[in-house]
């Protein structure tokens, strides 16, 4: 049987356990080569790297993506979800399937979990390429320490628009393809990459009984982190290499925010590279594009062989 090598259904594809969740997860190319984890957006799934995948597996790597909880075909517990828990979905699975350290390629919240990881479990990390790095609190920080009131009336106001909200017909509406397609072509700056397999990979998850419950989980998760958890705290710990590539369009995080990120990086170990005429999703826009730089830039910083875990 032949194992797809683009679209949507691309790779051998597989599940494992984290936890009491049931997670899915996808390879392509030689079981050898340098292992590269590519991470989802919020919304996407494993399946948004479908025009990637051939490129990266025909450079070299074993190309490895796995759907993050509440997403793709990963179970969609209605639990707190965050860019903690999703670091640990992560750090297991490179510690139990991938087994040497990985250059993690993340869009939008992936790149952000992908941050996460770096800092918090640095010896399962090579490099990581943010495209790009979302996080409001690279607008606007959260202060260190809150007083107790603040904190406990944050978290029930989070709580109550969590329970309250009415997510379910909220999803209802917006999975119907006339919304879906508008909420996409705010993030593509290029429509021409907006087409039924596109719509359809994000269609399907959010028509899963646990989306609403899933959803309600990142709210909660996402708006009750700790500082420590955030991009500001995060990025001045990052120990390896970062690489930004950001849409020059990117109208739902302004190409500005790159400037930041950079500020906020330990010196020489960040890069910003702008990509012009592309959105939020600069690696389905201009796969083409997006795997040459990601490819020159690992060469000449990395080069491609990468140690085996425990050296």
């Amino acid at each position: 049987m032949n194992t797809p090598q683009s679209g949507s259904n691309w790779g051998e594809q597989h599940h494992c356990e984290f936890g009491r969740w049931r997670c899915h997860w996808r390879r392509l190319g030689a079981p050898g080569g340098p292992a590269l984890v590519l991470l989802h957006g919020f919304g996407a799934a494993s399946g948004h790297w479908r025009s990637n995948v051939a490129g990266l597996a025909a450079a070299g790597y074993c190309v490895y993506a796995i759907d993050l909880l509440g997403f793709g075909q990963s179970d969609q517990p209605a639990i707190a979800l965050d860019n903690r828990l999703w670091s640990r979905q992560l750090q297991q699975f490179l510690r139990e399937v991938v087994q040497v350290p990985a250059l993690l390629v993340g869009n939008s919240l992936g790149g952000l979990v992908a941050i996460t990881t770096a800092v918090f479990a640095p010896e399962l990390v090579r490099a990581v390429v943010a495209a790009p790095l979302p996080d409001p609190t690279l607008l606007q920080a959260l202060p260190k320490r809150r007083p107790r009131w603040k904190r406990q009336l944050e978290r029930f106001l989070l709580n109550f628009v969590a329970k309250f909200l009415p997510l379910g017909p909220l999803i209802a509406l917006l999975r119907q393809t006339p919304l879906l397609r508008l909420g996409i072509r705010s993030a593509y700056a290029n429509p021409e990459r907006i087409n039924l397999e596109l719509v359809r990979l994000i269609q399907q998850p959010a028509r899963r009984k646990g989306a609403a419950g899933a959803l309600a989980g990142m709210v909660r998760g996402m708006g009750l982190r700790p500082a420590a958890a955030t991009a500001p705290e995060l990025l001045p710990r990052l120990k390896c290499p970062l690489l930004l590539l950001w849409g020059k369009q990117d109208r739902l995080v302004p190409a500005q925010i790159g400037q930041k990120v950079l500020a906020l990086s330990p010196k020489g170990l960040c890069e910003l590279q702008l990509m012009a005429g592309l959105g939020h999703c600069p690696h389905d826009e201009d796969p083409e594009r997006f795997n040459e730089l990601l490819l020159s830039w690992e060469h000449q910083r990395l080069g491609l062989a990468g140690p085996k875990l425990g050296q």
